[in-house]
Formats: structure tokens, C-alpha cells, sequence
């Protein structure tokens, strides 16, 4: 190995490590707001439609919008402007503390969701351009790993802060302004060590500007296929506002950390599946979408618990081989789009899973829901199958 692929390789590590340490930051911020807004929303007088179509048009919002910024970022290569304005806004979520309706909470969570969707085509393209060297499903899955860690970390710092202070939510999100700070004071020093690296994948990417913008068909085919799997998987959101009613507000977090543990240990092992197996593996995570919205229809605790398992196992799946396979399947020149058209589709499909299984939830209809998780999950394979041709 010579001297060029040793620092490529060191650059490769570090960029995990910055980037890592920066959505580590960010997830405890709005991982842990996100494991009490359901409940939240429940206090404040919001109805199971309310939260489905609030967590749905958050996702829509989130990842659809990440197709114009992922065009805006290829076009613009202002990758680092993008990444850095997305970090910022996570201001939104300390902000909860001041919503007193849950009207003005809607508003300040779609904000955080379309912070979102402006940083991650950037911040992806910037980490998968750097990571190659290494192994795309290896940078994302450990890049998972530590965002995992915060993911985890946010919903013990809601809980121990709600048991503490007797269920202030108040106090709950007052609480994320520290690891807000940290995130800034990480996100300026991943600037000031990495831009020098970055500023040549930004020049490479615009030496390819004069090609063609044509999506592979199998990509259009895959983005399809997530696009139908999500739309039949049931958010976590709605399975956490299924039980609600059934635990004390400090608990609720626990199930959430729950799901994001087992997304911690999962990710890394299926990115190291999809290295050697190939986009084979996303059928595991497709058949098992089917589980967590068949197990909380049927309710109880123990059923909602085990639903929380099984979407943690497929969300891991989802944040780090889905983004893979995008990587794998998108030329460099396209790829800001791809992902941008990736998120679009997964957006959407969640945008539409949160209004059907919220209404669903509403008039208790059982079995109309089991028949559109196992029919959609059907055809999402179908077409998954046929990106693989």
C-alpha cells in the first residue's frame, strides 16, 4: 500500500470520526425529542391522525425536500454550506420548551425535519466521496454506529430529566441546549480539519458537470421498492403513541431507546453483510417490515415492546445498507440527486404510512391494517427484486 492510499485511508477514518461525532451530537438533540413528542402531542389534546399526519408530513418534509437540496448541492457544490445551515436549525427542538398548543409544537418539529432534509444529501455525498477506500457499506454503517450512540443518549437525558423534574416537558427540552452547543463546537472543528480534503472532491464532482444526469434504471427500480416499503411500515411515532395511554410519560423514552440500541448494534453488522453479500441483504429488512405494524394493531405492552425491537432492527437497516445501495448503484456526479431522490421516496412512503395507519389506529380496524402491511411489503420485494436484475 503505498504512501497516497495510507492517507486516504487515515483521511477516510477521520471523516467517520467527525462526521460520527457530529450526528452524534445532533441525535441527541432531536433522538431525544423525538422519543417524547409523541407523548407530548398526547398531553396537549392531539388525536392519533394528528400525530400519524404530523409524523408523516415531518418525514415527507424531511426527506422529500432532500431532493432539491441534494440538486442544489451538486449544482452548487456548497456542500459544507448545506451541512452546516441543517445543523443549525436544530435550534427548533430546545425551542419546544416555549410551545404551549400543540399547534406551535407541530410547527417547530417541522422545522427541525426540514433541517434535516437540507444537511443530509450533503453531508452524505461529503462522507461516502471520502469513505470509498475503505468500504461504502463500512463508513455508513460505523458513521450509524455513532449516531446510534447519540440516539441512545438523547432519550436517557429526556427520561432522566422527566423523572427527575416530575414530568416537565418543559425542562425536557430546555435540557437538549447543551448538546446543542457541543454539536456547533464539533461541527466548526470537522470544517476547519476537513475542508482542505473536501474542497477536491468538490472540484471533482464539478469536472463531471458536462455528463449526462440519467438515473440508472435499477436505481429507479430500488427507489421504487423503498418507496412501497416504507409506505407500509407503521413509524415509530404511532407505535409510541399507541402506548401512551398505558405508561407514565418518563417511561415512553425507554421504548424509543430501546429501538435505537438495537439500531446501534445492528447497523454496523449489516453494513459489513451488505460489503460481502451484496444488496441481496435488503430483503431481510423489507420481510421484516411487515412485524411491527401487524404487532401494534394488535396491541398490549409486550407486543408494543417486541414492535419496537423489530423496527429498530429494520431502521438500522435502513440508515446504513439502504444509503449504501444508493452509493453503490449512483455515479459521483449524480450522487447529491440520488440521495436526494432516495429520501424524497422514503419520505413519501412514511408521509403515506402515517396517514393510513393513524387513521387506521383511530377506528381500531385491525384487520384492513395486517392486509396493507403484508400487501405492501409483497410488492415492495417484487420491485426490489427486479433493481437486482
Amino acid at each position: 500500500m503505498d504512501r497516497g492510499d495510507v492517507d486516504l485511508r487515515r483521511i477516510a477514518y477521520l471523516a467517520i470520526l467527525l462526521f460520527g461525532l457530529i450526528s452524534l451530537s445532533g441525535d441527541l438533540i432531536y433522538e431525544g425529542a423525538r422519543s417524547i413528542i409523541p407523548v407530548y402531542l398526547y398531553t396537549l389534546g392531539a388525536s392519533a391522525f394528528i400525530v400519524g399526519f404530523t409524523g408523516g408530513l415531518g418525514e415527507f418534509l424531511g426527506y422529500g425536500l432532500r431532493l432539491l437540496s441534494g440538486y442544489l448541492a451538486d449544482t452548487t457544490r456548497a456542500y459544507w454550506k448545506f451541512t452546516i445551515l441543517g445543523y443549525l436549525l436544530l435550534i427548533s427542538i430546545p425551542l419546544l420548551a416555549l410551545a404551549g398548543s400543540w399547534q406551535i409544537a407541530i410547527i417547530l418539529i417541522l422545522i427541525e425535519r426540514l433541517a434535516k432534509a437540507i444537511r443530509s444529501p450533503a453531508r452524505d455525498t461529503l462522507l461516502s466521496s471520502i469513505t470509498q477506500k475503505i468500504g461504502l457499506g463500512k463508513a455508513f454503517g460505523l458513521h450509524e454506529l455513532m449516531d446510534q450512540i447519540g440516539a441512545i443518549g438523547g432519550p436517557l437525558i429526556v427520561t432522566m430529566v422527566l423523572y427527575i423534574t416530575s414530568n416537565s416537558f418543559t425542562h425536557a427540552f430546555m435540557s437538549l441546549l447543551i448538546p446543542y452547543m457541543i454539536l456547533v463546537l464539533t461541527l466548526s472543528l470537522a470544517y476547519l480539519k476537513l475542508k482542505s480534503y473536501t474542497i477536491q472532491i468538490q472540484d471533482k464532482v464539478g469536472s463531471y458537470k458536462s455528463s449526462s444526469y440519467s438515473i440508472p434504471q435499477p436505481l429507479k427500480w430500488y427507489i421504487l421498492s423503498v418507496t412501497i416499503n416504507t409506505m407500509g411500515l407503521i413509524h415509530i411515532s404511532l407505535i409510541l403513541y399507541k402506548v401512551a395511554p398505558k405508561m407514565i410519560p418518563w417511561a415512553i423514552p425507554i421504548l424509543y431507546l430501546i429501538a435505537q440500541g438495537v439500531d446501534a448494534v445492528i447497523a454496523p453488522l449489516a453494513g459489513l453483510l451488505f460489503d460481502k453479500y451484496g444488496r441481496r441483504v435488503l430483503y431481510v429488512p423489507f420481510a421484516l417490515s411487515v412485524i411491527p405494524s401487524i404487532l401494534t394493531f394488535i396491541g398490549g405492552v409486550l407486543n408494543i415492546i417486541m414492535a419496537i425491537v423489530v423496527f429498530g432492527m429494520i431502521y438500522g437497516m435502513q440508515e446504513s445498507i439502504y444509503r449504501a445501495a444508493i452509493a453503490q448503484m449512483s455515479p459521483i456526479n449524480i450522487r447529491g440527486l440520488a440521495y436526494g431522490l432516495f429520501y424524497t421516496a422514503y419520505g413519501f412512503g412514511f408521509f403515506i404510512s402515517g396517514l393510513v395507519y393513524g387513521f387506521l389506529l383511530d377506528i381500531n380496524y385491525l384487520s384492513l391494517a395486517i392486509a396493507y402491511a403484508i400487501v405492501s411489503q409483497v410488492i415492495a420485494i417484487s420491485a426490489l427484486r427486479l433493481s437486482l436484475t
